[in-house]
């Protein structure tokens, strides 16, 4: 898996959209890794303040690639098939993209009064280390 996708397992949104990417993906290209576990994110040098700011999407071979926020969102969009060309149109519409830059602050800033907070975090079936074989997964050692 090529990225890692830092994502709020607590609420009904974020959960829900990585939930959709993994059935899509099934750990061909993302990991993930909620924002609750602070261990993992103790590992990669992401503090909650940086958590506070939004999804988080890097590049494993390269972290040096990281995106937060509606950024995040569009590379990890960017990355499907077709993906590509639906962002390059998107962020050149410049009234769009600020509309959406926009509207990402304000969901981040409001997800549990807009669509709820899970009763327990939401873990995938693709955690970083993990490595997909098929359609079943397999944990590195």
């Amino acid at each position: 898996m090529s990225y890692t996708v830092i994502y709020d397992g607590d609420c009904n949104l974020c959960a829900n959209f990585v939930s959709i990417l993994e059935k899509y993906d099934r750990g061909r290209q993302f990991c993930y890794i909620p924002m609750q576990d602070q261990e993992k994110l103790n590992i990669l040098n992401v503090t909650l303040k940086d958590c506070e700011m939004g999804m988080i999407f890097f590049d494993n071979t390269n972290p040096i690639f990281r995106w937060q926020g509606s950024e995040a969102a569009e590379e990890i969009v960017r990355r499907l098939p077709m993906g590509a060309s639906l962002i390059a149109v998107y962020r050149s519409l410049f009234p769009l993209k600020a509309m959406g830059d926009a509207a990402y602050i304000q969901i981040r800033d409001r997800r549990y009064q807009l669509f709820g907070k899970r009763d327990r975090t939401y873990h995938t079936a693709y955690p970083v280390g993990c490595v997909a074989r098929g359609d079943s997964t397999h944990i590195q050692n």
